[in-house]
Formats: structure tokens, sequence, C-alpha cells
């Protein structure tokens, strides 16, 4: 599909005017953002909103650029036009210690065979908020800690990053993301190697923490994930926002069909609003 807002059914258009503009109620602002990898538009002036205290996914097909503009919020790649704004403010004018103490992201593949105690590796997360020349706080230990709880990686305390399967060393990255106490938590595909139940404990989590203040901003490819679990949802199709909005109202069959190539179909299932999918 050409990605544009008013090809698929059922999309919420987006309105441009005072894009720039933070607006009451947004943790994230981002107006025109543009990225390209040599010749190759990964994304093509996005304009979106995620609100404050919510979570909120972005969805698409592989290549959508879902990955790309987490990275670009966090500052790991650097955007060729566009504005990003963290509550009224330039993303784009702090340095990385500055971002760092305001976003997090866990990345879906950050996980690698290094050999390091778990609790260094938490203890990462805190870098931002040390001197730059200073040893980890009794602050530190006990926010590190707590961090890895509220993961559900308490378990592998004292044990050696290499050693743990995908699922603990997701949750591993994940307390260290919480670490920093960032204002918005970026997860990229925070279910991946997860069981059923691990899945459903990181998507609770994710409310808690949205209750508790922090935006959260996951790019998700499982749809019903999406639906059940978030407040928003940002869809994305060809490098450009094509819907927005609450999820219940921007997945329809007819927006999943076109945007994902399928068939989809809304069905109830006792109390669960659930899609369903046939090839097209």
């Amino acid at each position: 599909m050409s990605g544009r807002p008013d090809d698929v059914g059922g999309a919420v258009a987006l309105d441009r005017t005072d894009a720039t503009r933070n607006r009451p109620g947004s943790a994230l602002d981002v107006a025109a953002l543009t990225y390209a990898a040599g010749p190759v538009t990964i994304l093509d002036g996005v304009d979106a909103t995620v609100p404050a205290g919510a979570v909120c996914a972005v969805v698409g097909p592989n290549g959508a650029g879902k990955s790309t503009l987490l990275r670009l919020l966090v500052g790991a790649l650097a955007p060729a036009a566009g504005t990003l704004l963290l509550s009224g403010e330039d993303l784009t004018r702090l340095n990385r210690r500055e971002r760092a103490r305001r976003l997090a992201l866990v990345e879906q593949d950050a996980a690698s065979d290094v050999a390091q105690d778990v609790l260094d590796i938490v203890l990462l997360g805190r870098t931002p908020h040390r001197p730059r020349w200073g040893g980890d706080s009794a602050t530190d230990l006990q926010v590190a800690r707590r961090a890895m709880a509220r993961a559900g990686a308490g378990a592998t305390a004292g044990r050696d990053f290499a050693t743990l399967s995908g699922g603990e060393r997701q949750r591993v990255h994940l307390a260290r993301a919480l670490a920093q106490e960032p204002q918005v938590l970026l997860l990229d595909e925070p279910t991946n190697h997860l069981d059923v139940a691990a899945q459903l404990a990181v998507l609770g989590l994710a409310r808690e923490l949205a209750d508790d203040g922090v935006t959260v901003l996951a790019a998700l490819h499982d749809l019903n994930h999406a639906l059940r679990s978030c407040d928003h949802v940002l869809v994305l199709d060809a490098g450009r926002v094509v819907a927005a909005g609450h999820p219940r109202e921007v997945l329809t069959a007819e927006l999943v069909s076109a945007v994902y190539g399928v068939r989809a179909h809304r069905v109830v299932a006792g109390e669960r609003d659930l899609l369903v999918f046939d090839p097209a």
C-alpha cells in the first residue's frame, strides 16, 4: 500500500497543523521525522504524538520503521530532518547523558554472550545518574536491586550473564533500563524470547509503570497484545504513520488487512476482543 492515511479503511487521519508544538498531555511529539540509510528512506516525514503516562504500541509490518523510530528517540541514530520533543523539550539539544536520564531503550536483540555479573549489567543503567568518575553508591545498588525484582530478574542475581537463557537476558536488560529511572521507557519487541506467562508479566509491568507516570512506547508484532494491553497505538507502514489512536478504534479488520496484506477479522471470545488472520 502507499502508506497514506486515507488509503486504509478505518484509519485515523493525522492533522499536521502545529505538529511541532507540544500538545497538552503528551510525552513525546514527533514532526516530519525523516531517516534514511544510504539510498533507502526508512522513515518518511513521520508525525506522531505519544500521550503522557500511557502504554503506547508501535505496530506495522517488518521494515516499516518501528525499531528505527525508537533508536532515533533514544539518540542511537540521528534524524535527517524533523523535530523530536519530550514534554516540549527538543531532544536533539540534549547531550547523551541528559537524554539517558529521560529515556531508556531495551532493544530486541540486546542480549549477548558477555561474561559479566548480572548486577553489574543492571548497574549500567545508573551511569547517567552517577558522577563521571564516581563508583556505585548505596542508592545505585538499591535502585538496581529494586529494578531487578520488578523486571522479574531477581533470581538471576549473582549469576554470570553468559549463562542465562534468552528470556532471562531479556529481563536483565529490562531491569537495566528500569534502573535508569526514565520518564519514557522504549521497548523493542519486549516479549521476544519470553514464554506466555513472562510475556503477560512484561505487559503487566508496562501497565504498572504507566500507572506510576512512566510513558511506555513499545514496538510490537503481536497485534492482540497491542489491542488488549495498550492505551494508544501508532500504525507504521512504509515509513509513515498511517493511523493513530486507541487500539480498539484503530486496529480495525479493514486497516490491518490493508497494512499487513492479510484477511483480518475481529472476533469476540468471552469478554476478549481479538484479531484473527487468514492469508489474503
